[in-house]
């Protein structure tokens, strides 16, 4: 365990993984990163699946059975990622018995019904029973579908990340759904202490989206609030998450058991080259959140990422300032987070396209 590292953990920061392959769970690699490197979680996605499906062996023998067994491409997708899941949910299940909220392994209902309440809520029934561990996380996205269903998933006991969440509007709508879900829990008997939530606040998107903006307009003052934006949109976040911890509305629950949904900073590697490469870890040092990093972030950090105290609480109003700047400048962030949830959406439904391509070519293989 690395001192930086360690640092950051101290400073209330779980560090959470975005990376999952067969590799990494069998060879040990994993359960050695929660032991050296202080992570206590994992975040998948289709695209990381693909990844390790297409750059492993080991996927090879389940392919084959499945294959045997005349099962379609879908239900092999939903077999070998759930496997992966379940093992990975064993390697941190002592994590989930020491800690109140880590231990947790994050698998995505399918991106075909990001606009699809039912359907997304049917998919997250259907991995919950599959993968059977008390410590996964069901990854639903924030659209405006996937808020009724976050709802009902959650009053049923289903733990839950909600991902490709934004701006500040969108997350309140996120905060809220996950209370009435435990509201309704709670009237339906469940124990609030089992549910646990995240909520995936993407951050160097953000950056990427607005920068292109400032760039355009090619001003001095466009070019000073470069590489601003995403930290200032997380620190109005926390300040929203701060309002609901205060409220009387969740002190009510919190007496009744319930576990707070704490925020998850999503896309922390920074991509623009003339960033600090620890930019999106440093800056958003705070308590009661996650930080989900590649492992090329999680290396950068060990290796010379500072911990400067808490970078985010009280910023809130100045953070929203900073954003509301923009659009006097002539950057329009409320359409710059429309544009990103739309963009969102659409990668997730392209990478689950080549999930199931990549399966496809393995069950090709296998099958010759």
């Amino acid at each position: 365990m690395t001192d930086r590292l360690k640092a950051l953990a101290d400073a209330g920061v779980s560090i959470w993984l975005d990376d999952l392959s067969r590799e990494r769970i069998e060879t040990g690699n994993l359960a050695d990163l929660v032991k050296e490197k202080s992570v206590v979680g994992v975040t998948t996605n289709p695209t990381i699946f693909a990844s390790a499906i297409a750059n492993g062996e080991r996927y090879d023998d389940q392919v084959r059975k499945l294959v045997a067994d005349g099962r379609p491409v879908e239900e092999v997708v939903f077999e070998l990622t759930t496997e992966d899941v379940r093992n990975a949910c064993d390697v941190f299940a002592p994590v989930a018995e020491q800690t109140a909220h880590d231990g947790r392994v994050s698998i995505e209902v399918e991106p075909d019904l990001a606009n699809d309440t039912d359907g997304t809520l049917a998919s997250a029934r259907a991995l919950w029973a599959a993968v059977d561990r008390p410590n996964a996380l069901i990854k639903i996205p924030a659209t405006k579908e996937g808020l009724p269903a976050i709802t009902a998933a959650v009053a049923e006991g289903i733990s839950v990340n909600v991902t490709l969440i934004f701006g500040e509007e969108r997350y309140r709508e996120v905060l809220d759904a996950y209370l009435s879900g435990l509201e309704q829990a709670r009237a339906a008997g469940h124990d609030l202490s089992t549910i646990r939530s995240v909520a995936s606040f993407f951050i160097s998107r953000v950056d990427g989206e607005v920068d292109k903006r400032l760039d355009a307009l090619g001003t001095d003052e466009a070019l000073a609030l470069r590489g601003q934006a995403a930290v200032a949109n997380a620190r109005v976040a926390y300040g929203a998450f701060q309002e609901v911890l205060a409220s009387d509305r969740w002190r009510s629950l919190a007496e009744a058991g319930a576990n707070p949904q704490r925020p998850l900073w999503a896309s922390t590697g920074v991509k623009n080259p003339d960033y600090d490469d620890t930019l999106y870890v440093a800056e958003l040092v705070v308590a009661d959140t996650v930080n989900t990093m590649p492992e090329k972030t999680l290396e950068a950090f060990a290796d010379h990422g500072e911990v400067r105290g808490d970078r985010v609480s009280g910023q809130a109003d100045e953070a929203r300032a900073l954003l509301e700047r923009l659009t006097a400048i002539g950057v329009d962030f409320p359409d710059v987070l429309v544009t990103l949830e739309h963009e969102g959406v659409d990668k997730f439904k392209k990478s689950w396209i080549e999930l199931v391509e990549t399966v496809e070519g393995q069950m090709e293989k296998v099958g010759k």
